[in-house]
Formats: structure tokens, sequence, C-alpha cells
């Protein structure tokens, strides 16, 4: 293979480029990781944090698969904090803050180490299609790479302008050229684009900050790590502060609101619902009196803080008059501003559950591209498009996470099923299935799956086999263990007092000393919600046999009985299998149904593609 030949090539190295290059390179394919600054691999140009409700499932479900998000955030982390944990087991959440500046640095190392892995400055502009296949990409100097496969990881670089007030100006991120003609491309290969807007919060100086007007935010004063890979590592504990906005803060905004780029009409882009901008908030929400906002430090060795909370997209000398209206800011020195960004993104109806392109043959895309906030939404998207890559060039069977297996799994499914018409979130909310899918059973979901792929090693997995043996060994244990129940005043196992008082198996020292603090976890967690995960494993169950019915890629939805509407929603989503589109918004029982009756009745006409 040539100099300028790949397997895989992916464009953009944010946190879906990342992982998706590196499973690339993992299942040993010859891939090319291409971004516009080598020195911002996998930069945080947002909130220096990993993690959170949704979110830190996701970073375990990369972790468990081989990936790299957990790995380097645990050689990153400033503070662990577990978030939900007066709630149910399936919502809480592990949290991270991390040193923005040495996490870039650690996965731009790991990444060097990598066999099979180059890395390429390079800012990509053309990508050419042949038989309706990828062929090659053209960068900025005209250089040409070829390529089997193509992962587009692009984030908010795809046409991406700033807005501060009424300044606009063309880039991907602060002080980063955009992708414009890329976007272009796009457009001219047949792609449907759309129009986000996000935005990040100003950096204020730390030593200009008076904490002691404020409320501290410490950790849980252990680290709680991500990965399984991560172990007895130094940590520095670092505290985040809370403040609020007041009448003053809001006076302002409302009193200038014609100065911000997204009430003045400036801004068309859909904005993000989950994280809004300080405007919106106080806009949308007049009968409060005040909002939090968030100081969290950027890192050990930087004087620099990042605010989130007063996001805004006015003007910088009306910022400023904002960011020193709360209680402890009154002298801050502003480093760098608040601003907005809009940027191009794929519609994701437009992709298989692979990530691949429905139309172009070995092109896929990932990450905020497609439409989604986040890091450790990228992340999971990256390492899926990375794996199907590398399993489509060696003519494999395709990779896929189930809505049951992940929120990797959901979040892709929303997406390709669903489309999303604002930036796309993931929550714990979003999963029919979560008390199933909890951060303390992903390695026994998936590491199997990435076993059997070569994304693990053999000692890894046999650790996770000999913790699974122990939760059988215990669960039979507890099954059998003969106890007497003082309230009640009758012999009952260990396993229905569990369930049915306030007891937990931490309580037992025979238990303690045998088995590992996760095994007892899992156990408990599988005895005290036995009912519950029992309904919810018959109801996925009941799910997956309307996925063994196959639609066909040609088929035709001129079935009697079926509405124009719902045939023109089936044709534009192509739903793979009758689960998928019973998922399909505004699809009805009874076209599933006849759906159903048609594919079986015409299986001799259909049957070289079911």
């Amino acid at each position: 293979m040539s100099e300028n030949q790949f397997d895989v090539i992916v464009i953009g190295a944010g946190h879906a480029g990342c992982e998706a290059a590196f499973a690339s390179a993992k299942l040993g394919k010859k891939t090319l990781l291409c971004t516009i600054n080598l020195d911002n691999i996998a930069l945080m140009p947002c909130a220096p944090a990993v993690g959170g409700v949704g979110k830190g499932h996701i970073v375990r479900e990369v972790d468990a698969l081989g990936g790299l998000i957990g790995l380097i955030t645990d050689r990153c982390a400033i503070q662990y904090k577990t978030l939900n944990t007066s709630k149910g087991i399936a919502v809480q959440s592990t949290r991270a803050q991390v040193d923005k500046h040495r996490y870039k640095w650690e996965m731009r190392k790991y990444l060097e180490k990598v066999e099979n892995l180059y890395l390429r400055q390079a800012l990509i502009t053309r990508i050419n299609v042949k038989n309706g296949k990828v062929e090659s990409v053209v960068d900025h100097f005209g250089f040409i790479f070829y390529t089997k496969a193509l992962i587009i990881t692009a984030g908010t670089f795809l046409s991406g302008l700033i807005h501060i007030g009424n300044q606009t100006y063309p880039a991907g991120r602060a002080g980063e050229f955009p992708a414009m003609e890329l976007s272009n491309c796009l457009r001219e290969l047949g792609f449907k684009l759309g129009r986000f807007k996000t935005g990040t919060g100003p950096r204020f100086k730390k030593s200009s900050i008076d904490f002691s007007k404020m409320d501290i935010r410490p950790g849980d004063g252990k680290p709680r790590y991500f990965s399984r890979r991560t172990s007895n590592l130094p940590y520095n504990e670092f505290p985040c502060y809370v403040t609020y906005t007041n009448e003053i803060t809001h006076n302002l905004i409302l009193d200038n609101l014609k100065h911000s780029a997204l009430y003045s009409g400036q801004i068309k882009g859909t904005p993000v619902r989950y994280c809004p901008s300080l405007e919106y908030k106080v806009v949308k929400f007049r009968d409060k009196e005040r909002h939090q906002v968030i100081l969290e430090p950027e890192g050990v060795d930087t004087d620099e803080i990042y605010v989130s909370g007063l996001g805004n997209s006015m003007p910088p000398e009306i910022q400023e008059k904002i960011f020193r209206s709360p209680k402890g800011l009154e002298n801050v020195v502003i480093l760098r501003p608040a601003y907005a960004i809009e940027y191009d993104y794929l519609e994701p109806h437009q992709l298989k559950h692979t990530l691949e392109s429905k139309e172009i043959n070995g092109l896929y895309f990932a990450g905020q591209i497609n439409g989604t906030t986040g890091y450790e939404e990228a992340a999971g998207q990256g390492i899926i498009a990375g794996i199907n890559a590398a399993l489509k060039i060696d003519d494999k069977e395709p990779f896929i996470i189930s809505r049951d297996e992940g929120y990797i799994g959901v979040m892709i499914d929303d997406l390709v099923t669903k489309g999303t018409d604002e930036p796309y979130r993931i929550f714990t909310s979003r999963a029919e299935f979560r008390l199933n899918l909890r951060e303390d059973n992903v390695y026994f979901r998936l590491s199997e799956k990435a076993y059997k792929l070569g994304l693990i090693d053999e000692h890894l997995m046999s650790e996770i086999e000999k913790e699974l043996k122990f939760t059988k060994e215990l669960t039979n244990y507890i099954v059998n263990k003969k106890i007497f129940d003082e309230n009640k005043k009758e012999t009952t196992t260990l396993e229905t007092l569990i369930r049915r008082e306030n007891i937990s198996l931490y309580e037992f020292p025979e238990i303690v000393s045998m088995y590992p603090e996760n095994v007892i976890r899992y156990v408990e967690i599988e005895t005290k919600y036995k009912g519950y995960l029992e309904r919810q494993r018959r109801e996925a169950e009941k799910i997956k046999h309307l996925e063994y019915i196959k639609i066909p890629d040609n088929m035709d939805y001129n079935i009697s009985g079926i509405s124009r509407e719902i045939r023109e929603k089936l044709n534009r989503i192509k739903p793979v299998n009758l689960a998928q589109a019973s998922r399909i918004p505004g699809i009805t029982p009874s076209a599933i149904a006849l759906l159903m009756i048609y594919i079986k009745k015409n299986e001799e006409q259909y049957k070289e593609v079911i």
C-alpha cells in the first residue's frame, strides 16, 4: 500500500474522530486521522468535564468496547462526583472534572503510539466518489489520499460561524478555520444538511475571583474511575464553586436583548434546548429571581476558570457588565468572552445504524455532525463508526448495539429512526430499558462483543468472566442462605430479606470478605430490583421478534390500508426491520401489522434480500 493509500481515513480529531481512528487501527486497518490543527486533538472547547446523567453511561460503554475516552479521562481527572445518588440506581451517573490541557496531550500521546494509525494536519476540502463508493479525499494543498472507507467527524466546523453581538466571523471553534468547502461538497453529493446553534461560556482569571462569596462544591473525595484499565493513579481533587445571577444581571440582559445575536434574528440555526444561553433563560423564565452559575477549574497549572451558566451572544462590552454582576465576580478579569456558533449538520435519517450513508458506500458520519451535543455522545458514535468501517472492508457482519444493550444503541437508533430537529443530548429517560443499562453492569453487557471483535485483550476478558462467575456464585449463595427474620419472626432466605427489607449485602462480613465490591453491588441491585428487571427483559424480548422481520431494501410501501403520509415516512427513513419501523414517529400499530402480513405473503419475492 503506497504512502497516500489507506484503508480508513477519519476527518476531524475531536472525541468522535479519536475513537473512530483508534478502533479502525486496532482492528488492523491502515488509518489516517486528519485534523486542521494537530495541537488541538481531543480539545475540550466547552466544559472541562466528562460524564453526567446518561453521558457517564456512554463513557463506560465506550470503555467496555475498548475505547479511549474513559481511560484518558482517568489520567487527567481532578474531581469525581456521582450524580443522582438520592434517586434510583438506573439514573445514577459518574461525572469527572478534568485538566483539559493535559487531556488533549494525553490523547495525542496515546494515539501516536497506536500501530496502523497515522496523524496528519490537513484541511480536507473534497470527497471523491466513484460508482457510488468513496474513492479519495483532497486537502487544501491539493494532495489526494485514497481510501476504502471515510469517516467524517467534523464537529461544528462545517460552515462554522461565530457570533458575538453583531460581530460574526467564520470559524469552526474560536481561533480555528471552518470547513467551508467540505460542507459544499456534501451538498453536491446530495446530502441534506441542517443548521444548528450552540455556544460556549466565558473564561475568567482565577486570581480575580472572590470564591469566599460563593458556595463550594467538592467531589466525592475519592476517584471512581471510568475505565477498567485504570488503577492507582495519583489524584488531587479540585473543587468547583457556585454563585448566582441576580436582578442586576437579568435587567442587563433584558435591556440589551436587541444586541443579542440570538434575539436580533442574526442567528438562524436551532439552539440547544438542554444547555440554553443566559438570554434564553432570563426571557423564558422571567419569574425566576436567579440562575445558577458554576465555576470549574480548567486544569491544575492554569489560572483559567470555565464558567457554566453565563454563556450568551451579547457584545463584549455588555458581557463584561453581565459577568461582574453575580457575587464574587465584581472584579473579575475576562480571559475569553462567551460566544455562539452556528454550523451545518447532517440530517441523520440519511444514515444506517452502522452510521454509514445509505446512498454512498463506505462513507460514515459520527459525532456532532450528526446533530448531537457533547463529547460523550461523539465518542459513542465514533467508536461504532470506526468498528463498522473496518468490518465492512473485511466484508464482515456489521456491529450494532440494540436499544436494550446500551445507551449508544439508544442514541444511534433515535438519530437514524427519528432524526432530530434540535441538538440531541442523551438522557436516561430516552432509554425504555434503563434499569438494565446501568453503569455497574456495562462490562457484562458489552465486553464479550468487544473481545470477539478484537478490541479488548484476553487478560481483561478473563477478569470480566471471573467477575461474572462470582456474581453467579453470590446470587446462588443468597438464594439458598437461610436466615431468621427478626421482624416477621420466621426463617427466610437472604434473597427474600434483601428484597423486602432495607438491608444491604455489605452488612454480612462473610460476603464482604469473599467477593469484590463491584460484584456485591451488582448482585444487590439485581436482587432488590429483580421483579422490575425481569419485566423489562421480557418487554425487550417481545420487541426482538420484530427485529427478526427484515424489511427489504427494495420494499414497495404502496400497500392497501397504509396512508400516503406513513408511506412517505417509511420511504424517507427506510427502516431495516419492523422494530425500527415501529419507532418512527407517526407509524401506527395497524400499519406495522399490515407491513408484517405483506412481507410474509411476499416472502418469495423478497427472499434474496430478507
